[in-house]
């Protein structure tokens, strides 16, 4: 498994992101405060402290850095977010995944979608086609989350507008050591991490 993780998450042409759900990962804005990562919220603005804790998150993970190994030794089972394999910036992954953070009920109400909850990402993305699925891809060459039952790491990409699925099996021994199988490249994304739109 070590070797398929690091053969799929690992590659020398992407960057890696983590969109975590800060009502998830337990005093998320204070871990990320603390170990200093490359990180910008989602929504916009001056957040209020109770909505600050409960947002999500868009971190780029670097090898070797306290924040990452934390996470990546922390993650597995606890639904905290996705992964995001992507040549682009931080500035245009956090406009493109923005974007899906707002949808509409029938009557065209806005509701909150929490797609980088996994167990919500891994329902819905299968049921994309067409404009949806262009939407979530835009940015990504591939996205990850766990299965619901934490035991499959399922990669998504797409071809010719279809999805495609490819799922790795991770035994109770690989979710212990999740942290140890993958290494970013070390390379910062282009286009800064101080002016976000």
């Amino acid at each position: 498994m070590e070797k398929q993780l690091e053969k799929y998450l690992l590659s020398e042409n992407s960057y890696l992101y983590a969109i975590l759900d800060g009502a998830s990962v337990p005093d998320l804005p204070m871990r990320l405060y603390e170990l200093r990562p490359h990180q910008i919220c989602l929504y916009r603005g001056e957040l209020e402290p109770d909505l600050a804790e409960v947002a999500p998150y868009l971190v780029y993970l670097m090898p070797e850095t306290e924040f990452t190994d934390w996470l990546l030794a922390n993650c597995w089972g606890k639904h905290w977010g996705i992964f995001v394999q992507t040549q682009f910036s931080m500035v245009e992954v956090r406009k493109n995944f923005r974007k899906l953070l707002t949808v509409h009920d029938e009557a065209g109400n806005p509701l909150l979608f929490r797609y980088y909850d996994p167990r919500v990402l891994t329902r819905f993305l299968p049921t994309c086609e067409g404009d949806d699925l262009r939407l979530f891809f835009e940015r990504a060459s591939a996205i990850y989350a766990e299965s619901a039952d934490a035991q499959e790491l399922i990669r998504y990409q797409t071809d010719n507008e279809r999805l495609i699925q490819t799922k790795f099996s991770v035994t109770a021994e690989q979710q212990q050591q999740f942290g140890d199988f993958y290494q970013p490249i070390p390379a910062q994304p282009t286009g800064g991490f101080n002016s976000y739109a």
